[in-house]
């Protein structure tokens, strides 16, 4: 137990830090949204490209575990989505909901949580399933979200601004000019990969006190919690039950492959899908709620999964 403790409290000690600070009034109403733009724009493209540039393509070609987190993330946004569009929820919003239950916080939670538990080989599966989360799953909501806004019914211009916003990602870009580093084996300067590694180094703890900031912001509940609840239990029982399900069984990983996997999975909601609601400017108030409840909830979760894997 309290090496569960010891895991967690790193963690959720700098969300409660953002937390506080935000309720006291120590830092102000925009601290969120700037903060956040520090990390989504310097701090994790820095530490995406810092990691890729600095691994091999061995260690980067992992198919099993990318297949079995990557489908966990297809299953659980597919079945959402037709759940939803039963109930007569608009195409546009039935996929923010499924966006909502299949997207781990990856980027803010699962770097420091994966170098805690099972230290620096972490890194590379984060990595891979960062790119899944960033970079599939962001693709496949914008095309559904799209689609839904029928602005462009043709096919090719569709894709066309699918591409684009893609392009302006820097969390896809990140990547993309790692991998060219790391393929012309290419050396940074030392002052260049000094300043690299240092803003890398600022990701995890700034990540971590910006959703504290984002959660202690008070919001108006207007739809129905009920959805809000059954959303948080898929997102943290369903999807890491099916990632297990798949790695250990399907793809019979090893088992720190498996490990990381539903650790990966299992992590509450990201603020990702509330920042794509309040782009195409939809009712967001169950994101936000879902993201609160699976983060507090997360406690409970993370603790019982931590006291299996260690």
């Amino acid at each position: 137990m309290s090496s569960t403790l010891q895991i967690l409290f790193p963690v959720f000690g700098l969300i409660l830090a953002g937390f506080v600070c935000r309720r006291t009034h120590l830092l102000g109403p925009t601290a969120a949204s700037e903060l956040n733009r520090f990390v989504v724009w310097l701090a994790l493209p820095a530490l995406l490209f810092y990691t890729v540039a600095r691994t091999t393509w061995a260690q980067l070609y992992q198919p099993g575990f990318a297949a079995a987190f990557g489908l966990g993330l297809a299953a659980v946004f597919v079945l959402v989505v037709i759940w939803r569009r039963c109930q007569g929820v608009p195409l546009v919003d039935a996929s923010i909901d499924a966006m909502v239950a299949a997207y781990p916080n990856v980027g803010y939670m699962g770097f420091p949580m994966g170098i805690l538990v099972f230290g620096a080989p972490s890194m590379v599966a984060t990595t891979i399933a960062m790119l899944l989360v960033a970079c599939v799953l962001f693709a496949v909501s914008i095309v559904c979200i799209e689609t839904g806004l029928q602005t462009e019914r043709r096919p090719h211009r569709l894709a066309g601004k699918v591409l684009l916003a893609l392009a302006r990602n820097p969390l896809i870009i990140a990547p993309i000019a790692g991998a060219l580093m790391m393929a012309t084996e290419t050396s940074l300067p030392a002052g260049v990969d000094t300043f690299m590694s240092l803003l890398a180094g600022a990701a995890s703890p700034c990540a971590l006190v910006s959703l504290g900031l984002f959660l202690a912001e008070k919001r108006a509940d207007v739809r129905a919690a009920p959805t809000a609840i059954w959303l948080t239990v898929v997102k943290m029982v369903a999807q890491p039950a099916l990632t297990w399900w798949l790695a250990a069984r399907v793809f019979e990983l090893p088992a720190d492959m498996v490990g990381m996997a539903v650790l990966l999975a299992a992590l509450p909601t990201g603020t990702g899908p509330y920042m794509l609601a309040q782009h195409y400017t939809r009712p967001a108030q169950v994101t936000a709620r879902v993201i609160l409840l699976s983060t507090v909830g997360a406690l409970a979760t993370l603790s019982l999964l931590l006291a299996v894997l260690i």
